[in-house]
């Protein structure tokens, strides 16, 4: 019997490791000088702990004094998020004695200013999960949304993600907001700026662009994007205010689309569910879309 694999896979094997050798992006074959995904998706469900404590069992500590567990949990965070940082900081870089040092300071000087937050992060959440609470009347109980909700989890994972982009951490933001957006279906990218009270509902489909600012007490149903006007000019956008500004006391319904930098809706302002706008909103304005002709055939199933 022939076996045609067997008689070819060398040759194949070769032709693919030789593509490796091309210098573009995906040939990058270090894989030790970069962050390690699964141990930041582990500092995730670690951070969550922190900002929950009372929600989130451990299955590695078996004690009756839960502040004597969560100096642990914060103390591994602190080590783990260190060694993430310093290599994370070291892209690109020529990795010489007075570049490591540089980089292992700075990444404990990060660290360090991002756990001092950790009281700022948690006060911004207690209010989410209060508009949560106060703004869906299915919600039975506050400790209902914080097991459950899918909302609440991409604003929590957003939050710290959030401090570590302002700390200008590369890389790891990101990763930590796309672990939410995979199991959520929430995508908030981790330069936005949100206020407190914010509340998502439901939120399959929502898109929040990277200069995307919020104000507080701002209410966002399923499918919603904020986003850029146009991405047409590239690397050239970089830095540039591309994503609109939503103010205090908004509320945006399901399948809203509202586009650009210059886009601001008004304090208090409405915006209906599948509207379009490219252009700003004075304050208390309700915007809708005028209602589509139906048409009824009774009596048939017919598709028209």
């Amino acid at each position: 019997m022939q076996d045609l694999i067997g008689q070819d896979i060398k040759r194949i094997t070769q032709d693919i490791l030789v593509d490796y050798d091309k210098e573009r992006h995906i040939d990058k074959l270090d894989v030790f000088n970069q962050p390690d995904t699964k141990v930041i998706y582990e500092l995730i469900g670690e951070l969550t702990r922190v900002a929950y404590p009372g929600y989130v069992k451990d299955p590695h500590y078996r004690i009756y004094d839960v502040r004597n567990s969560l100096s642990m949990v914060i103390e591994d965070i602190a080590f783990r998020l260190n060694k993430q940082i310093a290599i994370a900081l070291r892209y690109g870089m020529r990795l010489d004695e007075e570049n490591l040092e540089a980089t292992r300071l700075e990444s404990q000087r990060i660290t360090l200013a991002f756990l001092r937050q950790i009281p700022k992060i948690r006060e911004y959440l207690a209010t989410d999960v209060e508009a949560l609470f106060d703004g869906d009347p299915a919600a039975e109980s506050a400790d209902e949304i914080i097991f459950a909700y899918p909302g609440l989890y991409a604003v929590t994972v957003f939050r710290f993600a959030h401090e570590l982009y302002n700390l200008k951490v590369p890389v790891i933001p990101r990763i930590m907001t796309e672990l939410a957006h995979s199991k959520t279906g929430i995508d908030i990218n981790p330069g936005a700026t949100i206020g407190k009270y914010f509340m998502i509902d439901h939120g399959t489909g929502i898109v929040i662009g990277e200069t995307t600012e919020i104000g507080e007490h701002v209410k966002i149903y399923q499918g919603v994007t904020l986003g850029a006007l146009s991405t047409s000019g590239g690397r050239k956008l970089f830095n540039k205010k591309r994503h609109p500004t939503i103010e205090d006391h908004v509320t945006i319904y399901s399948g809203a689309s509202i586009l650009g930098g210059d886009t601001v809706i008004g304090r208090g302002s409405l915006i209906g569910g599948n509207v379009f706008l490219t252009h700003s909103v004075p304050p208390e304005t309700r915007v809708s879309v005028k209602n589509q002709e139906l048409r009824y055939n009774m009596g048939s199933c017919d598709l028209l």
